[in-house]
């Protein structure tokens, strides 16, 4: 559905360059209708995050998600690629995957046994013909593959576009893997104990917005901010769909004992103390420093709750084996209780949109410089 024509006007507010511009309107955080208008505006268009490579490791693993109600399958293929495919049969529409699981080498649909290969192509049609016969000239195999979804995995996330005609996502989020080239190297995940997901009553936009900025790091991280203070950040702006925040100070002393994780091989200088958090646009938040990463898929699962799927990452094999296990989940501890801190803010944020009167908020145009981006972007996928 399109947004009404008072909150086109707010929009136009929203995309005004920061000193001038409000936040983005009411609607979009407290009506139901908006996620539709969401949907359509905003994710399909572009490249959105839907799950993580890790969570098929093998050839032949499937995993089924369902991505603002639209059924899907993660398949890594006979050749190692992840692909994604909807997960609905092309026979009666019936889902092929309930859970996550490994293949022998087809998916076989639960209701007529229609069977498709890892590359989404139908190979088998039982009885399609009637009893005991297996083809029939109507039924064009080559014509009936799964369909699939265009997708990339970057930092691990794999991301889709549903509309399929964004541009290429080396193409549409160019100068984000310019700025992280660094980082485009095999990533090792951390195993259970670097896995969690939070639930948030709150719009999933409030959750972005609020990993965008530092300016709340006195009044809501006191802890991280005794060392990494908020005049150790600053900004950054994406030229692109990318917004986020810098520290200048990282420096990890979680063991007492001294011992550190592995750094990443071959950073140049400037990683040795900066560590960088940038909000993907519009629903992947990643952070990267010299000894690890993390990546959060945010997840709307309606107007008002949202699910933050967390995800730590390491240099080597070695930071992931179970000689590190101990360090590995206090460093997972510290990153959740970091972000549960959030949860206070961005929920009350979401209460305080059902004032009628909020005109969606004011930038300091300072501080709010990269929320301010966010807004923005969200703002120009409705007015086009």
């Amino acid at each position: 559905m399109n947004a009404p024509v008072p909150v086109i006007e707010a929009l136009r507010h929203a995309s005004a360059p920061i000193a001038g511009a409000t936040g983005l309107p009411n609607w979009l955080y407290v009506a139901g209708e908006a996620a539709a208008a969401e949907r359509d505006a905003v994710f399909r268009p572009n490249w959105a995050g839907i799950g993580f490579a890790k969570d098929v490791p093998r050839k032949g693993d499937v995993k089924p998600v369902s991505f603002l109600g639209e059924p899907l399958l993660i398949v890594r293929d006979r050749d190692g690629r992840v692909r994604v495919f909807q997960n609905t049969c092309r026979h009666r529409g019936v889902i092929l995957v309930e859970e996550a699981r490994s293949t022998t080498g087809l998916i076989r649909c639960p209701y007529h046994a229609w069977c498709y290969d890892l590359t989404g192509a139908l190979r088998q049609t039982p009885h399609v013909g009637g009893p005991g016969i297996h083809e029939h000239p109507a039924v064009d195999k080559s014509r009936l593959g799964l369909v699939e979804m265009r997708s990339h995995v970057w930092m691990d996330v794999v991301f889709v576009n549903l509309s399929g005609d964004a541009a290429p996502f080396e193409q549409h989020f160019a100068t984000l893997l310019e700025r992280w080239g660094d980082f485009d190297r095999p990533l090792f995940h951390g195993g259970a104990d670097s896995s969690f997901t939070l639930e948030l009553a709150t719009n999933w936009k409030l959750a972005v917005e609020n990993y965008c900025e530092s300016y709340h790091l006195p009044f809501v991280h006191p802890g991280l901010n005794a060392y990494s203070r908020l005049e150790d950040h600053e900004n950054i702006l994406g030229d692109g769909p990318w917004s986020g925040q810098l520290t200048r100070v990282y420096s990890p002393q979680l063991d007492p004992g001294g011992r550190r994780f592995a750094e990443f091989a071959g950073l140049p200088a400037r990683w040795n103390t900066n560590a960088e958090y940038l909000a993907v646009y519009p629903n992947v938040l990643l952070g990267v420093h010299k000894d690890h990463a993390f990546a959060i898929l945010i997840e709307p699962a309606g107007h008002d709750r949202t699910l933050e799927h967390v995800e730590l990452y390491y240099a080597s094999a070695e930071m992931a084996s179970e000689a590190w296990a101990e360090l590995r989940a206090i460093n997972a501890r510290l990153w959740r209780d970091v972000f549960v801190e959030d949860v206070g803010v961005v929920e009350a944020m979401q209460r305080g949109r059902a004032a009628s009167a909020f005109d969606g908020g004011h930038f300091s145009p300072v501080m709010d410089e990269s929320t301010h981006h966010f807004h923005r972007w969200i703002a120009r996928r409705f007015l086009g």
